[in-house]
C-alpha cells in the first residue's frame, strides 16, 4: 500500500514539474491581464467577438513570461533532473501554448454562444493543457516524446490532476479578487 501511494505521489510530482511552465502561465495571465484585447475588439463572421475582453496582450505576454521564468529556474535546478529536464523551446511552447489553448477555447465558447466566464466543464480545466502539449509537440517533439509519450502515466496523471489544481487556483483567484467566478 505504501509503495502504491509513493508511486502516485511520484507521478503527481513529476507531472507537476513538467507542467509547471503551463501551470504558471495560465493563472498569471489573469494577474497581468487588462488593457487591449488580443482580438482588438473585432467580431468574427458570426457577429460575435473573436475571443472577448478576457484575452489581452498584457495577459498573454505576462503569463508567457511567467511560465518561461519558471522554466528557466527549473533548467538551473540540476538536483531534480530525475523529474525531467527542459529545453528553451519546451519552456516557451509549454507557456505560450497554454495560453493559446485557453484562447482557442474562448473562440469556440463564443461560437457556441457561451458568455464570458460561463462554465464549460472539463474544457475549462484542460484547454491550456491541450494547447501546451500540441504546441510543444509541434516544435519540440523529441522533448515532448521523452517526457510525456514515453510515460503515458504522466499524461494520465496530468489529465486527472489538472482539473483539481485548476479548481483550487480559481477559488484562490476568486477570493483574492482576481477572478469574477470561482471556476
Amino acid at each position: 500500500m505504501f509503495e502504491m501511494i509513493a508511486n502516485i505521489a511520484e507521478l503527481i510530482m513529476k507531472a507537476s514539474w513538467l507542467m509547471l511552465p503551463a501551470y504558471l502561465a495560465n493563472p498569471t495571465a489573469v494577474v497581468f491581464g487588462g488593457g487591449t484585447p488580443v482580438d482588438l475588439r473585432k467580431n468574427w463572421r458570426d457577429g460575435k467577438r473573436i475571443f472577448g475582453d478576457g484575452k489581452t496582450f498584457r495577459g498573454l505576454i505576462g503569463g508567457t513570461a511567467s511560465g518561461v521564468a519558471a522554466g528557466l529556474i527549473q533548467m538551473q535546478i540540476t538536483s531534480m533532473q530525475y523529474l525531467g529536464t527542459f529545453t528553451l523551446i519546451s519552456i516557451f511552447t509549454m507557456s505560450f501554448g497554454a495560453l493559446l489553448g485557453d484562447m482557442a477555447k474562448s473562440f469556440f465558447k463564443r461560437r457556441l454562444g457561451y458568455d464570458r466566464g460561463a462554465k464549460f466543464p472539463l474544457v475549462d480545466q484542460l484547454d491550456f493543457v491541450a494547447g501546451a502539449w500540441i504546441l510543444t509537440y509541434a516544435f519540440d517533439s523529441v522533448w515532448f516524446s521523452d517526457n510525456f509519450l514515453a510515460s503515458p502515466w504522466i499524461m494520465v496523471t496530468v489529465v486527472l490532476f489538472t482539473p483539481l489544481l485548476h479548481r483550487l487556483t480559481n477559488i484562490i483567484g476568486y477570493y483574492s479578487g482576481l477572478k469574477k467566478e470561482p471556476w
